[in-house]
């Protein structure tokens, strides 16, 4: 397994990550045994960055990881989140960037992922009521007490990157980035490269679609939260199939599939982006990591750029889109 430098602080990890969030929520219904076995054929692979949060699940994602890792702690780096404040009930209770809640939420981090420290500590989204220099002095407070070694961000603008790097370094920022996400590419990429921060993408393969498995609306399961994303539904499905279809002839071409073409698109967009690919499948773990076999010439994006503009994707990212705080 290829690894990369994610940000200038000396964090290094597997050029493709595990992304861990639908194996306890938001995709319908899922199966431990099988997390846990995918978790487990991912080190096996050589993937080492494994990516949850607290509020997957709610509080169950993290469980189950820190299951999945118990006896091979030192072959992972372990990402988790704070920010989004869920109750037990599932109740989503706000963005909380309060640094008496920091401090809580990362205790209760770790004692659910049963680790004594978080390689990579993410503020899942900015709370706009606290001053980002409140929030990661928080933060920073938790690396000098050892129950983290570095920082990152999710979904923050290109002044608040800046605002929080100023008070601790910024080691990774993570946020949607796909073929049919390329928002970041104008104003947050840069801005990221000029620091010196590392971009981790989530959902790279579109939360699923970029598969092209997705045909209707119907295809998704009970309790899919896709149902109710405006990209999957009707009057935008449709033009983003005839997107997808067209990746998926380029990638008949290079004898992959169209995830896979997709995933070889990201990782070409520099070595400083490290896709997080989630699965609850051993064979499709196995299939996303054949992606990093795939070599993509000045042509080939071309091509598939042609195929796939920027901004030609149907729809928003998400119902509520004031909820990303970008």
């Amino acid at each position: 397994m290829k690894r990369v430098r994610l940000g200038a602080q000396g964090l290094e990890v597997s050029a493709l990550g595990l992304g861990c969030m639908g194996m306890s929520e938001f995709y319908g219904d899922a199966d431990e045994n099988n997390a846990v076995a995918t978790i487990k054929r991912a080190l096996d692979l050589g993937v080492s960055l494994l990516d949850t949060a607290d509020m997957y699940g709610p509080f169950k994602n993290e469980k189950l990881v820190g299951k999945a890792l118990a006896g091979r702690r030192e072959e992972v780096q372990l990402a988790t989140k704070f920010g989004i404040e869920r109750g037990e009930d599932g109740a989503r209770l706000g963005i909380n960037g309060r640094p008496d809640y920091v401090r809580a939420a990362c205790d209760a981090s770790l004692a659910r992922l049963g680790v004594e420290v978080i390689d990579l500590y993410y503020q899942h989204r900015v709370d706009p009521n606290v001053p980002i220099e409140e929030t990661v002095g928080a933060m920073a407070e938790l690396v000098a007490a050892g129950k983290v070694r570095y920082l990152g961000l999710s979904e923050a603008a290109p002044a608040t990157i800046r605002r929080a790097h100023a008070v601790h370094p910024i080691t990774a920022l993570q946020t949607e980035y796909s073929l049919w996400t390329r928002d970041v590419e104008q104003e947050i990429l840069p801005t990221v490269r000029e620091l010196g921060i590392g971009f981790v993408a989530y959902s790279p393969l579109g939360r699923g679609f970029l598969s092209a498995q997705i045909r209707r609306p119907g295809d998704l399961d009970d309790g899919d939260f896709r149902a109710f994303n405006p990209r999957f539904q009707e009057g935008n499905i449709e033009r983003n199939l005839e997107l997808v279809d067209r990746i998926a002839e380029i990638a008949a071409e290079k004898k992959a599939t169209p995830a896979q073409l997709a995933l070889a698109w990201v990782l070409a967009q520099g070595g400083d982006v490290v896709p997080i690919p989630g699965t609850t499948r051993v064979s499709h773990l196995e299939q996303n990591l054949a992606a990093l076999e795939i070599e993509l010439d000045k042509q080939d994006l071309a091509r598939i750029e042609e195929a796939f503009p920027r901004d030609a994707t149907a729809g928003e990212r998400y119902p509520d889109m004031s909820q990303v705080n970008l």
